[in-house]
């Protein structure tokens, strides 16, 4: 298996051959020095998964993470702490933090590798997953918006310009956009490519529009927005 990797220690030497072992695995290697430095890095080359100490200075572990969930980029990157401490309570901490796997030092390179495939497998699993749920839907998809927008302008309740609005919902700018292209019967992977922004961070919006419209579905949403005035690109 292959993967860019991220690896975020302070020890040279550990760093140093925990790189080399990685890289002789198969993987990708990016190291950083400290937290900051491997900040740096992910805006420059997003990572498939980060490999971090927990214990540095300045920056430490948890701070690190906390600052990658907080990111809409960086809140599923899969993160594995690398640490000297082994207490149940120190591991407790990491979890709750949201770390995906947590190895004290000393630790068994091979199982290291084990980790760093089982998360990567996992998270080709979900996106391969996901994008064959998406795939097949796009021709319907586009089918019930335009089914949806026909019976609505017969019933009266689509009428041209801009119709009045009975409710009254704040969306961000991004979400209005993620929201009209949705109502243009784009799928995930089209509008990312619209917005310049990655699949997953629509599918975060898209769950956002969910959350704020009440619906459960694309097509509830779109049926929605569309009897509620809520499309503004006049699609």
């Amino acid at each position: 298996m292959s993967g860019r990797l991220l690896l975020v220690d302070d020890e040279p030497g550990l760093r140093e051959a925990v790189q080399a072992y990685l890289e002789d695995s198969g993987f990708t290697v990016q190291v950083a020095s400290n937290a900051r430095e491997g900040w740096d890095s992910l805006q420059a080359s997003q990572p498939d998964l980060v490999i971090t100490d927990v214990m540095m200075p300045q920056v430490d572990g948890y701070q690190f993470l906390k600052q990658l969930r907080e990111d809409a980029r960086f809140s599923t990157l899969p993160v594995i702490f690398l640490t000297a401490r082994g207490m149940t309570t120190d591991r407790i901490q990491g979890h709750k933090a949201g770390c995906d796997a947590y190895l004290a030092k000393p630790f068994d390179p091979d199982e290291l590798v084990a980790i760093v495939e089982n998360l990567l497998g996992r998270r080709a699993a979900i996106q391969s997953a996901a994008d064959s749920e998406e795939t097949p839907d796009i021709a319907d998809m586009a089918r019930q918006i335009s089914e949806i927008r026909s019976i609505l302008s017969q019933r009266g309740e689509l009428p041209l310009g801009h119709p009045p609005s009975p409710v009254k919902i704040d969306f961000t700018p991004r979400e209005q956009s993620v929201l009209d292209l949705v109502a243009q019967g784009l799928m995930n992977k089209e509008i990312a490519r619209r917005l310049e922004t990655s699949v997953r961070n629509v599918e975060k919006y898209v769950s956002r529009l969910f959350s704020k419209t009440g619906t459960n579905s694309r097509t509830e949403l779109v049926r929605y927005a569309l009897e509620h005035g809520l499309i503004t690109n006049g699609s």
